[in-house]
């Protein structure tokens, strides 16, 4: 008799719009047998942040069909308000990241770390999903299967910030970008109050208040 053929899932997870003053922060997760990682980098799969919107876009369409799985999560700024106030950020991260790991199901996890400490963050994502982790700086640009949640993630949290900029001329959300810092301000100015998209903890956003 033939012996049975081992399948071994790996996952790999990533955020997108961390350091954004408005919109969610977005957490994905693919999974895949591991003998099939080989066909993510024939893709043409790497870092999102190495790519163009137009590629990313392609990719992410390539990658839902060459993975066995997906998990997207989107967390609104209410919630990341209330753990920022707690300076418990890095949880809410591992939080849900355990979340969409604990979805998938895999035998191994590789996750982008946003913890100074890789090993601290890894172990905190364990403790909630019950899964294996392994847990890395950079790990989006060191690992394919994260480069690939990498581009779900950018992708989601690029075309939440498209449906905005529907009804608002509110550049790419980032502190760095002076038509995000300039709409908040007009907006407070004009309504004394900020929208719910805006993440009012994040410092640039306190400062407008007058906090």
């Amino acid at each position: 008799m033939c012996p049975e053929t081992k399948f071994v899932q790996v996952c790999g997870v990533d955020d997108a719009g961390r350091g954004s003053m408005l919109g969610p922060l977005v957490i994905a997760g693919i999974s895949l047998d591991k003998k099939n990682i080989k066909k993510l980098s024939s893709l043409g799969v790497r870092d999102s942040k190495q790519l163009s919107p137009r590629i990313r876009e392609e990719l992410y369409k390539k990658i839902l069909k060459t993975v066995d799985d997906y998990y997207i999560a989107k967390i609104p700024p209410r919630f990341i308000d209330a753990s920022v106030k707690l300076h418990r950020l890095n949880h809410l991260e591992a939080k849900y990241m355990a979340k969409v790991i604990s979805k998938l199901d895999p035998d191994t996890s590789y996750v982008d770390s946003c913890d100074v400490n890789p090993a601290r963050f890894g172990k905190e994502i364990s403790k909630l999903s019950h899964h294996k982790i392994r847990s890395y700086h950079h790990a989006d640009s060191r690992f394919v299967v994260v480069s690939a949640a990498s581009i779900l993630a950018k992708v989601t949290r690029d075309r939440a910030i498209m449906k905005l900029q529907r009804d608002h001329n509110l550049g790419s959300g980032y502190p760095s970008d002076l038509i995000t810092v300039r709409f908040v301000n007009r907006y407070y100015k004009k309504n004394h109050d900020m929208p719910n998209f805006v993440r009012k903890s994040w410092r640039p956003v306190r400062k407008i208040l007058g906090e």
